[in-house]
């Protein structure tokens, strides 16, 4: 019997790991918690802020600075294998809560990888000043990344569900997502 995959996406920051970390201490069944942040971790050091990984570079947006995101061949395949490895996890019969940012894509990256297997979109969302304040006390997140990313993440997507981590806690929203999927 395949497991089932909660996607948790949002800006960097948002929330999701928290949310992800609050939801396997209330599921009703164990959990594992995919982090994209887990997957970036297996590069090499050299390949960090690299063309063939992932450049970040320093733009303007609505006057403010902003951390853009270029993906080269060698990170586009690392989030498709994640993407993979998730799928195998889920058709093995691990139940999963996958925390990923998906910026010019839609979740059919993942519909079309877990046709047979139980799928749930979240949206996780906070407001933009929200945000950036949590990016600056985190200090490892480059500043201006949230910005990017705002307008971006959420873009085409379909969510089963929407939370706002500016106005519930981890374990309210990670309770709120439990009751209104049956987890």
């Amino acid at each position: 019997m395949p497991g089932r995959v909660v996607l948790l996406n949002g800006v960097g920051s948002a929330g999701k790991s928290s949310i992800a970390k609050a939801l396997q201490a209330i599921a009703a069944t164990p959990f594992l918690h995919v982090q994209m942040d887990s997957f970036l971790d297996m590069l090499p050091e050299a390949l960090q802020d690299h063309p063939e990984t992932f450049r970040y570079r320093t733009v303007s947006e609505d006057g403010h600075s902003a951390v853009a995101i270029e993906t080269g061949p060698v990170g586009g395949r690392l989030l498709q294998g994640m993407r993979e490895a998730v799928a195998a996890m889920a058709r093995a019969g691990n139940d999963l809560i996958v925390d990923d940012v998906l910026i010019g894509e839609s979740d059919d990256a993942y519909r079309q990888l877990l046709v047979g297997v139980t799928f749930h979109a979240v949206g996780v969302f906070a407001p933009l000043e929200v945000l950036e304040a949590r990016e600056s006390v985190r200090g490892d997140r480059l500043p201006g990344l949230a910005r990017w990313q705002f307008g971006r993440v959420h873009r085409d997507m379909q969510y089963d569900l929407e939370v706002d981590t500016s106005t519930a806690s981890a374990m309210e929203c990670a309770l709120t997502i439990k009751q209104s999927l049956g987890l």
